[in-house]
């Protein structure tokens, strides 16, 4: 009976597997993930523009109440109202149009600018707007959207306290009113009601439309009353589906979300898919509803000042659950240090620190393999085709000179959550947003000179010359020698924050490797002069 060895060259083939998952990784995103996302979202904003021509002069029909069955087209409205009414706040200049929708939200904070140099604009004009009202009565909806509201007053300036806009629609059978007040952070709180009876939705809108891509969530996400979350990303909303017990609903993309919540009266809510399977939400109102509401970038200091739940419009995705104790290690240093690239650094050297005892072993063992190369191959070639007898001798040989096979590997393979938690970290912080590091001015993009991807590429070439490594197999060893050069090549895209992480990383394993060599090597010496004089 054969049995598979446990020998050096398990553990190479395993370090070899893990090296090849990270190329893969970033291989699998670059190549196929992002090109297939972009292609996507082209044909996403060609179905809309087509659905524009074709809904200009409809009218959408109007959800049902949450208990019966919801028959919302599918076709968000693309009526473009006037302007009736602009709210100025530290944060943002916000639009009211002639539907009594929110139109637009321009950010005025300096980092959210765009390559044209203008502020961001959170919303596509041919999307589901915040705040918009579907009635459950079809006649009553359609004359909605063709009646202008009333604002009491045009202008608003929120700059220093909280500023009230009340928003009137006078249909046949009922009159919406909507009392909006606007606080200084941008935020706002709506009270909304109708008369007769006239049962409504509201919405928070489709999710703002400035940077879903592959490198996060991007989508809708519900918060319910017991804390657990539902997530469904674009596209994979195939049918309508009704919820209770809703205490935060968010649509959001990588940065940024609109919101609507309720901490003291949970919600009931329908999600409709748009034509392209994209989730909307739609808030059951009754005839009256009390909402708060916000707009703007998902930073978590924002979010905790309106309410520490908040933060939860957070995202990170399969690692959340290590990724939101290492942003509050972030912000924490951050606080301290208060410089986000710098913040990066230090991170890195604590979780190096913390990852020392176990990298530190792994290296050592290494080592030991490497010296018992030799004596490992005269057992091969001894016990050649009795792979259970070549076993036990190795097994006695690792046991005698303390050399673990496995324990090359293993701290690379428990260092995989780390990488993928900072990595969803880095790439959802808004924080990072327009935060400088030496050259780089914006640490949430790529490297405009390609620095730091070189650096990472030279480091991780430096570190795998003076690693010990006793692959015998010359396909695997070409592959180990170009693993530098691939992933040099896909960070060159990759935030400059987790290249930056990555490529200290580097530096420090680099330094580990290079004392651990010196100080094995004068002990080996040491022994061996011991053993001569005796």
């Amino acid at each position: 009976m054969n049995n598979t060895n446990n020998t050096p060259s398990t553990q190479k083939r395993i370090l070899f597997a893990t090296l090849l998952a990270f190329g893969f990784f970033i291989a699998y995103d670059f190549l196929y993930i992002q090109p297939m996302q972009k292609e996507k979202t082209e044909l996403a904003k060609a179905e809309q523009a087509k659905q524009q021509t074709q809904t200009n002069t409809q009218q959408n029909d109007a959800p049902l109440s949450e208990q019966k069955s919801v028959t919302l087209n599918n076709n968000a409205p693309v009526t473009t109202g006037d302007i009736v009414a602009t709210i100025k706040t530290n944060n943002n200049v916000i639009e009211i149009d002639s539907l009594g929708r929110i139109a637009q939200v321009t950010l005025s904070q300096g980092q959210y600018i765009n390559q044209s140099g203008k502020h961001l604009q959170l919303f596509n004009p041919n999307n589901l707007k915040p705040l918009e009202v579907r009635f459950s009565d079809r006649d009553v909806n359609n004359e909605a959207f063709n009646t202008k509201v009333v604002a009491n007053v045009s202008e608003l300036d929120a700059t220093t306290t909280k500023q009230t806009i009340v928003l009137t629609q006078e249909l046949n059978e009922t009159t919406l009113t909507k009392e909006i007040t606007f606080s200084p952070d941008g935020s706002y709180s709506i009270k909304a009601s109708t008369t007769n009876g006239k049962e409504f939705f509201i919405t928070p809108g489709f999710r703002p439309d400035i940077l879903a891509d592959v490198y996060a969530d991007h989508g809708i996400l519900l918060k319910n009353n017991d804390n657990t979350l539902t997530i469904i990303e674009d596209g994979d909303l195939s049918s309508a589906s009704n919820f209770v017990g809703i205490k935060i609903a968010s649509a959001f993309d990588r940065y940024y979300a609109t919101v609507l919540y309720n901490f003291e009266r949970s919600m009931a809510l329908s999600l409709m898919p748009d034509n392209s399977g994209n989730a909307q939400i739609f808030i059951n109102a009754g005839d009256n509803i009390t909402l708060n509401g916000y707009m703007g970038p998902k930073e978590y200091e924002t979010l905790k000042a309106l309410n520490p739940e908040l933060t939860d419009v957070i995202e990170y995705g399969w690692f959340t659950f290590i990724a939101k104790p290492m942003f509050t290690m972030l912000n924490y240093i951050y606080s301290l240090v208060g410089h986000w690239g710098w913040t990066i650094v230090l991170a890195t050297i604590l979780i190096k620190l913390v990852l020392y005892p176990l990298a530190h072993k792994g290296m050592v063992s290494m080592m030991k393999l490497k010296d018992l190369a030799p004596k490992i191959k005269e057992i091969q070639e001894k016990y050649k085709g009795d792979n259970q007898k070549a076993s036990m001798h190795m097994m006695e040989l690792y046991k005698k000179h303390g050399a673990n096979p496995m324990g090359g590997c293993l701290p690379i393979i428990l260092q995989i959550p780390v990488f993928f938690a900072i990595y969803r970290v880095l790439v959802n912080a808004i924080e990072l947003k327009g935060a400088d590091f030496l050259w780089v001015t914006d640490l949430a993009e790529m490297d405009p000179y390609f620095i730091l991807p070189i650096l990472m590429g030279a480091t991780m070439f430096l570190q795998q010359k003076i690693t010990p490594n006793a692959i015998q197999d010359e396909m695997q060893r070409k592959i180990f020698q170009y693993l530098p050069v691939m992933f040099t090549f896909f960070f060159l895209w990759f935030p400059a924050g987790l290249t930056l992480y990555w490529f200290v990383n580097n530096v420090f394993t680099v330094i580990h490797q290079y004392y651990l060599n010196r100080t094995y090597e004068n002990a080996k010496e040491l022994r061996k002069a011991a053993h001569e004089k005796v």
